[in-house]
């Protein structure tokens, strides 16, 4: 019995050795299979969203990466040149936290009072502040206030920048509260780029409801394609159009009138008569841009300039306002009322 003992310990050390071996296995399966699952949650989105963050970095950039991350949430962050200068490791730490940066100009300027050339060395030395800190060159550029003209336009074009402004105003750097800003939010649609501001505590505390409103939707963030300026699927990919046909029904007629000018923006009222419940289609001239509805449900077309409103209970008048960005003649077309 004696000489066998040793063999009998030997095939128990064995034993235990192959059973801590398959126990790691089964562990390392399980973390293989969690991470084979994440995908399957993207299957969920029928749409993307653009989150945008204005005015960083600031000393408060890394906690707006915590909430973002701790939520799943990727944006573009539209960095301020000197500000990236005087916080490299806070534009570094956005590119490590998987979001994308875009130009914001140098110092947050009124730039459709710049000349030609100062607009050029402005958004030349932001690109070349944020492409040092981060290695990262922007393609997307955003003017201070949303004040723009062709001049701009041409000069942010030249140096390979798309320029973007925004569907959603998040109000909150008018003071807006949390409740508020989750409630201006809610109305993105698949396609459409909300404004919201680096710095802002109100702003943090309403990510979370952000998202849960748009996982609700099955709406995800997205990044915006440098071509179209719309949010597309992170990989750059195009979603399915956003605009689906009006439905089928009778006639009805709609009616738009221009009722407030600005220098940068103008309202526009469109009434319908004929039907209750209706569908619109408006034609919106590029560069042009919607950045806020009332009184309907909007969804866009994959290009950002056709837009079709829905009634939703609110009468037979809906409104929006629309950003010149530089072509302030233009006027929105109606295509097409279809009741039912």
């Amino acid at each position: 019995m004696s000489k066998l003992f040793p063999r009998t310990a030997l095939w128990s050390r064995r034993l235990r050795a192959a059973l801590a071996v398959l126990a790691t296995a089964v562990a390392m399966c399980g973390v293989v299979l969690a991470a084979t699952s994440t995908p399957s949650s993207a299957a969920t989105c029928n749409g993307y969203v653009g989150l945008t963050f204005d005015d960083g970095p600031t000393g408060s950039t890394s906690a707006l990466l915590n909430v973002l991350r701790s939520n799943g949430a990727r944006a573009t962050m539209f960095n301020v040149g000197q500000n990236v200068q005087n916080n490299r490791s806070a534009a570094q730490a956005q590119v490590a936290a998987g979001m994308w940066v875009g130009n914001h100009s140098w110092n947050h300027a009124h730039m459709t009072s710049m000349s030609q050339a100062q607009m050029q060395s402005d958004l030349s030395q932001t690109s070349s502040a944020i492409q040092s800190a981060t290695g990262i060159r922007p393609q997307l550029f955003r003017p201070p206030y949303g004040e723009t003209n062709s001049t701009l336009q041409s000069v942010a074009s030249s140096l390979g920048m798309r320029q973007v402004i925004w569907d959603v105003d998040s109000q909150d750097w008018n003071g807006a509260s949390v409740s508020q800003i989750v409630a201006n939010a809610s109305r993105l649609q698949a396609g459409q780029v909300i404004l919201m501001h680096d710095g802002i505590q109100n702003t943090r505390d309403a990510i979370p409801q952000i998202m849960a409103n748009l996982t609700s939707r099955n709406l995800c963030p997205g990044m915006i394609s440098p071509s179209t300026g719309r949010a597309v699927a992170p990989d750059g990919t195009t979603p399915p159009p956003t605009t689906t046909p009006p439905p089928a029904g009778g006639t009805c007629t709609a009616t738009a009138t221009t009722t407030n000018v600005w220098g940068d923006r103008y309202n526009t009222s469109v009434t319908v008569s004929g039907a209750s419940t209706w569908t619109v289609v408006v034609a919106i001239t590029a560069p042009q841009r919607v950045s806020t509805i009332w009184n309907g449900t909007a969804t866009w077309d994959s290009s950002g300039t056709v837009m079709t409103m829905r009634s939703n209970g609110s009468g037979n008048t809906f409104g929006f306002t629309t950003m010149t960005n530089g072509n302030s003649g233009a006027r929105p077309q109606i295509r097409s009322c279809t009741a039912g």
